[in-house]
């Protein structure tokens, strides 16, 4: 079985909408485009060359779309990003001239990709995409990067669908710039209690 692990730049009220730049998703008239421009720096940049280590990637289409039209003209910036096999869960489109880009139609195609041989999958962006996953209780790892910012509006990450679950820290840092990078590796069902008992 392979592990599907959800790495997504997100605000401290969960906003994870365009983090990279003021034309990545204007949708719904998203003034905040490229939010995460000022918080790089050279903890940050480890952080990163980590995150994008060569792995499947799974997407949902739009994220496809603005990943498809940058990163095959871009590739030296993402090491091995032609080579890994695309996942992408789409209605719409059925093909792509990206090499190695595959498509998926339901969420039994995904639960059938997670069941298959192979390395881990990562999730990038692709905000309802990780809300069907969340839905279906499909995600094993969040690899979070939390920036020092609210928004107030945009796409979120987490919306009232999500199945109850908890999560254990497996690894966290926290940049110069004030971003954390948290990663959390499903650990069966919340638990509940009362303080001080």
């Amino acid at each position: 079985m392979r592990k599907i692990i959800v790495i997504t730049m997100i605000t401290i009220d969960g906003v994870m909408q365009a983090p990279g730049g003021p034309e990545e998703d204007p949708s719904g008239g998203f003034e905040y485009g490229g939010w995460v421009a000022p918080f790089g720096d050279e903890e940050y940049g480890k952080v990163m060359q980590k995150q994008m280590e060569p792995a499947d990637i799974l997407l949902g289409r739009k994220t496809f779309d603005i990943f498809e039209d940058y990163w095959p003209k871009h590739a030296e910036g993402w090491p091995g990003i032609n080579d890994v096999t695309k996942y992408v869960l789409s209605s719409t489109r059925k093909n792509s001239d990206w090499e190695n880009s595959e498509f998926l139609s339901t969420i039994e195609d995904i639960k059938k990709l997670k069941n298959s041989e192979g390395g881990d999958i990562k999730v990038w962006g692709s905000a309802t995409l990780v809300q069907l996953l969340l839905r279906h209780d499909l995600v094993d790892e969040l690899g979070l990067l939390i920036y020092p910012v609210i928004l107030g509006k945009g796409k979120k990450m987490f919306d009232d669908s999500s199945t109850p679950a908890g999560f254990s820290l497996i690894e966290n840092t926290v940049t110069p710039r004030g971003v954390m990078a948290v990663s959390y590796e499903r650990a069966g069902d919340v638990k509940t209690g009362t303080i001080g008992e």
